[in-house]
């Protein structure tokens, strides 16, 4: 088991609100665990974003550096969009 630590931090009322009804709704045993899984949300969503980072957006960019031949304009970068949005609504269908 980890070590605790005690803290006393100050929320904004809407935020101590929202903690409080977590609890209240049983969703939540404690206040402390509200906090505790919000954390640990925010953690993995910056693992994921440090991941898609590593994993997509640095070799694309080393990629660029190495052969600036291979950018696309912004229109095309647009255009290769709409006909994803429309794929994507024709499958939302």
């Amino acid at each position: 088991m980890s070590k605790s630590a005690s803290l006393t931090i100050t929320l904004p009322d809407d935020m101590a609100e929202l903690v409080r009804a977590k609890v209240a709704s049983g969703a939540f045993a404690s206040e402390v665990d509200v906090v505790e899984e919000g954390l640990r949300t925010l953690v993995e969503r910056d693992k994921g974003i440090e991941r898609w980072l590593r994993d997509d957006v640095a070799p694309v960019y080393d990629a660029y550096k190495a052969d600036p031949s291979v950018a696309r304009s912004v229109d095309d970068a647009f255009d290769d969009l709409d006909v994803f949005m429309a794929r994507t609504e024709g499958q939302a269908r």
